[in-house]
């Protein structure tokens, strides 16, 4: 990508979105346009040197106004969470279809070069995760369809449409299907946060508190890999500079239970908790990994950044966030 060329990311005041521009700042490019639905108080992280937007993208006028000239588009805007939002949101995550049919449709009316969708491990059949012993999941495992319900739909349609409009109008699109991506600057609490934040912000509550026990959803036997945030930007930007149109797996292929998770993070708070099973909470589905053979074979790159490095970071990044609130508090 060009240095000069100006960049819209949608979702610039998420999670993915804020670690993508500060990596973007950091590498020297200078024309960084943010757009989130959020107000600017609200956003993850904030940084003067790019151009901050308040809109909403599942509007077509507020697609053209943030393209308008753009040579670069993420699409990294999505209303999700984790399975407990997802599970109970399903018109709410069907909605965010909007978003990249107009971002795609601005893209193309103001001749973008290049579009990066963000797309999910939620793509992948459910039948094939039925174990918590997994083959892990090829690209090709998305179809015959049957993605998670919603959320999972409304990504493999956006996958569609990017690929047509490659097809059909030229503008190149890049898809990367993200699986659980974790890391410090994300959410930890309110409902919408993933497995190891929810699980480290209930570790150091227990530390905290010194009442140490916690609830854990399901049996802790259910399985997923956790990508580091760092692996999932340097994804993010190979994929977006590559030539491979179809989507590629974007996730970590060291597979973990909720029972080793909470094991590990135990270890790195220092203490031993209790654990109550809430059998009746929102799963999703029983294992997922992911087969990383595509994109090693597409960039000669895979995720690698250990489970224990990034939750290290992790945890103290939350830890400090949940002390520094007691203390202000």
């Amino acid at each position: 990508m060009d240095k000069k060329g100006l960049i819209v990311i949608g979702g610039a005041g998420g999670f993915i979105g804020g670690h993508l521009a500060a990596a973007l700042i950091k590498q020297g490019f200078k024309h960084i346009r943010g757009v989130d639905i959020k107000p600017l108080s609200e956003w993850y992280q904030l940084f003067p040197e790019v151009e901050n937007f308040q809109a909403d993208l599942r509007k077509a006028d507020a697609c053209d106004t943030v393209c308008r000239d753009a040579r670069y588009v993420f699409n990294l805007a999505a209303d999700m969470g984790g399975m407990g939002f997802i599970e109970n949101n399903k018109a709410t995550c069907m909605l965010s279809s909007l978003i990249n049919t107009h971002l795609l449709m601005s893209s193309q009316k103001f001749e973008a070069e290049r579009y990066f969708f963000a797309s999910s491990a939620c793509v992948y059949a459910a039948h094939k995760q039925t174990s918590a012993q997994i083959t892990a999941l090829k690209e090709e495992d998305a179809y015959p369809a049957m993605p998670e319900d919603g959320y999972g739909w409304e990504k493999l349609f956006s996958e569609r449409m990017c690929r047509h409009f490659n097809e059909d109008f030229g503008l190149v699109t890049r898809m990367a299907r993200y699986h659980n991506v974790y890391g410090p600057h994300g959410t930890y609490d309110g409902g919408r946060e993933k497995a190891p934040a929810a699980i480290c912000r209930k570790i150091i509550e227990a530390k905290l508190s010194g009442r140490h026990e916690i609830e854990i959803w399901g049996d802790g036997e259910q399985t997923r890999s956790f990508m580091y945030i760092d692996d999932c930007i340097y994804g993010t930007l190979a994929i977006m500079e590559s030539s491979t149109l179809e989507p590629l797996n974007l996730g970590s292929s060291e597979l973990v239970s909720i029972n080793q998770l909470v094991r590990l993070i135990e270890e790195i708070a220092g203490i031993k908790v209790k654990r109550t099973y809430r059998l009746n909470a929102p799963l999703g589905v029983r294992g997922r990994n992911s087969d990383n053979t595509l994109i090693r074979q597409k960039l000669n790159w895979e995720p690698s950044i250990t489970l224990r490095a990034g939750l290290e970071k992790t945890y103290g990044w939350i830890y400090d966030q949940m002390t520094q609130l007691v203390h202000n508090g």
